[in-house]
């Protein structure tokens, strides 16, 4: 899927099926909140290098639930603000995922999801079909518009110190120090009396409040997300009682946000 990949026609928030759209394993999302807000900072707008992250990451939190996920697209360009890609590796979770975050509220705008109208790069690619975008696009180019983009290109490569992926991204950012989980020490499993509150541990650091909102706020009752700063990793969900709080916990219980950690969910103590 490229920035110049058509989209899944005009986005409404019906069965997902766009006219001659086939399921697939890609799902197109639009009405995507062009403007993000971080915990402690400025309200943000697509397509700022912060809230295109945080959009990334938070997309993966919200989809992973549903199966395995390839890759997560979204551009930094205006043409392609409030759109996003999600490719999962088979087509019954990227079918689940229509179905069940049809209209949820996406940083508070109701998400239209369908399938993509075209194949992925990554799939592509694991199939035998892929052909690189420039071939794509420059067939038919002229030699001195050849030759004008070709010396543009090189130009911008010296800016970026020729490294073409200089920008990380949700799966080549630094790993940061992780809390072990099977086996580890810092992990603390208790049993505390069950109440309305839930204390959440092994969290990737990079994890912020409204990531995990956005997976916790699908079960009824969900009040709060609580993390301290001093003390990444671990975080506090409020529900309204301690049986909708045991739902949320059964259901979340293990969930991986990303591909290393699995989420751990006890009671908080009281």
């Amino acid at each position: 899927m490229s920035g110049e990949a058509a989209v899944g026609g005009g986005g409404g928030a019906g069965g997902g099926e766009a006219e001659g759209v086939r399921p697939n394993v890609t799902i197109y999302i639009n009405n995507l909140n062009e403007k993000i807000k971080l915990e402690g900072a400025a309200l943000l707008s697509f397509p700022s290098r912060s809230s295109h992250i945080e959009l990334k990451k938070s997309l993966n939190a919200v989809f992973s639930q549903f199966g395995k996920i390839l890759d997560v697209l979204a551009f930094k360009t205006l043409k392609h603000k409030g759109q996003a890609w999600v490719v999962f590796e088979d087509v019954a979770s990227a079918t689940e995922a229509l179905k069940r975050m049809q209209e949820f509220p996406f940083y508070d705008k109701p998400m239209r999801i369908q399938y993509a109208k075209t194949k992925s790069d990554i799939v592509a690619k694991a199939d035998g079909t892929f052909v690189p975008r420039e071939k794509r696009k420059r067939v038919d180019e002229k030699p001195e518009k050849k030759q004008k983009r070709e010396q543009h290109h090189d130009v911008g490569q010296v800016g970026l110190g020729g490294n073409v992926n200089a920008y990380p991204g949700v799966y080549g950012a630094p790993q940061l120090t992780q809390i072990p989980f099977a086996g580890g020490q810092n992990v603390m499993v208790q049993d505390p009396v069950p109440n309305n509150i839930l204390f959440v541990q092994n969290l990737p650091h990079d994890t912020t409040p409204m990531m995990l909102q956005m997976l916790f706020c699908q079960y009824i009752g969900f009040k709060e997300v609580r993390m301290v700063a001093t003390k990444p990793g671990i975080a506090f969900v409020e529900y309204g009682d301690e049986t909708q709080a045991l739902t949320a916990m059964t259901a979340l219980q293990g969930f991986k946000i990303d591909k290393d950690n699995q989420m751990v969910i006890t009671y908080a103590k009281k």
